[in-house]
């Protein structure tokens, strides 16, 4: 008799990615990966065909984000009045780089979710 997984996903787990093991849910999982990604990089055929390579990109890309967004949070008060910026354009921009940054968050730990369920089955994995 054959047995069926069933999962549990983790609420960080992407709407737009069906679960694992269902059909065709590594199709959505890079679509969604890929999504994550500058447009520019959709012409990069290693990216796309690579699956473990493809969730690296993404974790560093929003690693490098979320650095960014930090940076312009942190330093918003001190440089945006320097700009002649009005001080309530310089609030809505610091809530503006907090949403940002929780957004970025949710991504990121949706983006380690998703890497290691495609990586799950891979030779490297099962090596381990």
């Amino acid at each position: 008799m054959p047995q069926t997984a069933t999962f549990t996903l983790s609420p960080d787990w992407p709407m737009q990615v069906k679960a694992p093991g269902t059909h065709d849910w590594e199709r959505t999982a890079t679509r969604w990966l890929r999504d994550l990604l500058p447009a520019r990089y959709g012409g990069y055929l290693t990216l796309t065909r690579h699956h473990a390579l493809l969730a690296r990109h993404v974790q560093l890309q929003l690693q490098h984000e979320m650095r960014a967004v930090r940076a312009a949070l942190q330093t918003s008060r001190a440089e945006l009045p320097t700009m002649g910026i009005a001080e309530s354009v310089i609030e809505n921009s610091i809530r503006m780089y907090a949403v940002e940054l929780e957004q970025l968050g949710r991504l990121a730990r949706g983006a380690r979710l998703v890497s290691d369920a495609l990586l799950v089955g891979t030779p490297a994995q099962r090596r381990r």
